[in-house]
């Protein structure tokens, strides 16, 4: 039911999101036998927290771009990942 390749590499957020979503309604649903919800509950907690990780790296680079040590716009700056 889940599929192998999919985790294999990690997805972009859009496409997380939209399995994400996927799993929630059939969970919600009940579409699916218990053994095959347990699995789906499991992906759903990987993709959830690698969609948290993406916006929080985004959020960073947002505030890098955006703002300087005083607090005020100063242009772009590359991220420092470290």
């Amino acid at each position: 039911m889940i599929d192998k390749k999919a985790e294999a590499a990690p997805p972009s957020f859009e496409t997380a999101l939209a399995e994400l979503e996927k799993i929630v309604d059939q969970l919600e649903k009940g579409q699916a036998p218990l053994e095959d919800s347990i699995q789906l509950y499991a992906r759903g907690e990987t993709l959830k927290a690698h969609c948290e990780a993406l916006l929080k790296n985004a959020e960073a680079r947002i505030e890098k771009i955006t703002l300087g040590s005083d607090g005020k716009p100063k242009g772009t700056t590359p991220l420092d990942p470290g």
